[in-house]
């Protein structure tokens, strides 16, 4: 409900700070005192359309702040969690109007847009008056009210759910049939495909593989002849080993005349000799390791080619070859089993469908069932309103073609306001005193059903007499033990049957030039006081004061 509003330089109003509480709470005044500034301020601050004139003349900007006291399960704050915002604590709206136009929104101090402020607003607040543009009933939440009445709400929700279910085999159903038909169009391109790749065989990290072995090869191949010739040197005919062993061997024998003489050389030759083994040795192994098969270069060649040109051709890389191979596989077995699998996709489209339908012509009936008792209760509520003549009619227009997620049916309140007069919408065929008291009506008949857990009524007794005032005051009070009630009255009827009544007027400020409005919060002596003023006008009689005395006993 809402707990707080803050208002500050908006139109006539400098600053202001009204508490609301449960229950049925009033706002009367005269005539051009600012009642209306008070639920423009309220639509501000619930994502209505802003505007620079509401700004106070003199001020840069105005500001509206709204908090409410929101149950943790209450839908509006899962709205406010999903769009990112925090919502712990009560719920408090602020709109700031600038005076050039330009409007900021704040959600929980944190900035927010007009549209989810008015996405959360709804589910808060209704405001309800002679003029539809403030009545949030309209043609579409209609249906939702039935529901709501007759506590169809569960049902409505399952309803949604197949027929998201049938839509979605509907979808898959259609992308089946593309994907069968464009590969029938490409079959003869898919085969001759897959036959390529199949042979070709590509796997995944080949060409990375051959590419290395390749340059491999190719390195080996550019240093082969050098290293042949070393090899060949060392290992070869012009080996120089068997000369360099014959002449150690000879050394070695004349070493043992003269040693000192002969020593230090033949030690040299014979290092000379281990270094040339160990080269020749080396040159055997390095011959090995570059050896090649200028075949197996050439067969790397043409596969690392072939699967290069294959990848230009399918607009791929190397390596998406077997994945794309797999896909155009997979593609063929669609085509070759489409039919079936068609008739699969088919036979879920129907299951899907025949399960709405069963629980749309089952929702439907429970609403055209739910309608009469709405009715019923509506009119009901109507002579005491002064409405003894009228009636009351849910229209539940069922359309089996018109399979929506909400079923298949329309529903809009009518209303015949005349014996003989043709029935109508409710919204056009109603005047304005007319269209409130049916509101009203329709409102109790639904109690905490369907409802925000704020209702304003803005001057709904309009034009009425003290016996129809009673009654739409009785209805408020009693529509006030569901949810929170706020209505501008200027019915002492109405006002006499509040737990809270505000008075709003108008006043000079300091120094007496500028005027602003004001609101008290009135204690009983000043709510006789007011009430007396609604009875008699300008001049207030004890008469007057003891008619209010007595409608505020309960007794008038």
């Amino acid at each position: 409900m809402l707990v707080q509003l803050s208002i500050r330089d908006i139109v006539l109003i400098e600053r202001l700070d009204l508490e609301f509480d449960t229950g049925l709470s009033v706002l009367t005044g005269e005539t051009g005192a600012g009642k209306s500034i008070l639920l423009d301020s309220l639509s501000l601050a619930l994502g209505g359309r802003g505007d620079g004139s509401l700004v106070r003349h003199g001020a840069e900007k105005g500001q509206v702040t709204a908090a409410f006291d929101v149950p943790l399960g209450h839908p509006v704050r899962q709205i406010i969690r999903d769009n990112g915002l925090d919502d712990e604590g009560d719920v408090v709206f602020r709109r700031v109007q600038n005076a050039d136009g330009r409007t900021r929104v704040f959600i929980n101090d944190q900035p927010a847009s007009v549209a989810l402020m008015r996405e959360a607003g709804r589910l808060l607040v209704e405001i309800h008056g002679q003029h539809d543009d403030r009545a949030l009933v309209d043609g579409e939440a209609h249906r939702t009210l039935l529901d709501a009445f007759g506590g169809l709400d569960a049902a409505a929700g399952e309803l949604q759910t197949l027929h998201a279910a049938w839509r979605a085999a509907e979808r898959a159903l259609k992308n089946q049939r593309e994907k069968v038909e464009t590969a029938a169009r490409e079959a003869d391109y898919l085969r001759a495909s897959v036959d390529e790749l199949e042979k070709l065989s590509p796997r995944e990290g080949e060409e990375e593989e051959l590419a290395d072995r390749r340059a491999t090869m190719m390195k080996a191949e550019k240093t082969a002849t050098d290293i042949n010739e070393a090899n060949e040197i060392l290992n070869g005919q012009a080996s120089p080993t068997p000369v360099i062993s014959s002449l150690l061997r000879r050394l070695e024998r004349k070493a043992a005349d003269a040693p000192e003489l002969m020593g230090d050389l033949v030690a040299a030759l014979d290092r000379a000799l281990n270094a040339l083994a160990d080269a020749q040795s080396t040159a055997e192994a390095t011959l090995r390791a570059a050896d090649f098969d200028p075949r197996e270069l050439e067969t790397t060649e043409e596969r690392l080619f072939a699967l290069r040109a294959a990848a230009r051709k399918f607009s791929v890389q190397v390596d998406g070859l077997a994945e794309l191979a797999a896909a155009m596989v997979a593609d063929l077995a669609d085509l070759d089993a489409g039919e079936e699998r068609l008739r699969q996709f088919e036979e879920r489209v129907k299951e899907s469908e025949a399960a709405y339908r069963h629980a749309a012509r089952s929702l439907s009936e429970r609403r055209h069932n739910t309608a009469q008792a709405l009715e019923a209760a509506v009119m009901a509520e109507l002579p005491a309103l002064k409405l003894e003549r009228a009636e009351f009619i849910v229209a539940v227009t069922t359309d089996a073609e018109r399979a929506t997620a909400s079923g298949t049916d329309q529903v809009e309140f009518h209303v015949r306001t005349n014996p003989g007069t043709r029935a109508g919408p409710m919204m056009k065929v109603a005047s304005g005193g007319e269209l409130s008291r049916f509101l009203l009506a329709l409102k109790v008949a639904l109690a905490d059903r369907g409802s925000a857990p704020t209702l304003v009524f803005d001057e709904i007794d309009t034009g009425v007499g003290g016996a129809v005032a009673d009654a739409i005051g009785k209805r408020l009070k009693r529509l006030s033990e569901t949810v929170q009630v706020l209505s501008v009255t200027h019915a002492p009827q109405v006002a006499a049957r509040a737990t809270r009544h505000f008075l709003i007027a108008k006043g000079a400020g300091e120094g007496g030039e500028a005027v602003f409005t004001r609101v008290e919060t009135m204690d009983e002596t000043g709510r006789r006081e007011e009430i007396a003023r609604m009875l008699a006008g300008a001049s207030v009689t004890e008469e007057a004061r003891a008619a209010a005395a007595r409608l505020l006993s309960g007794e008038g």
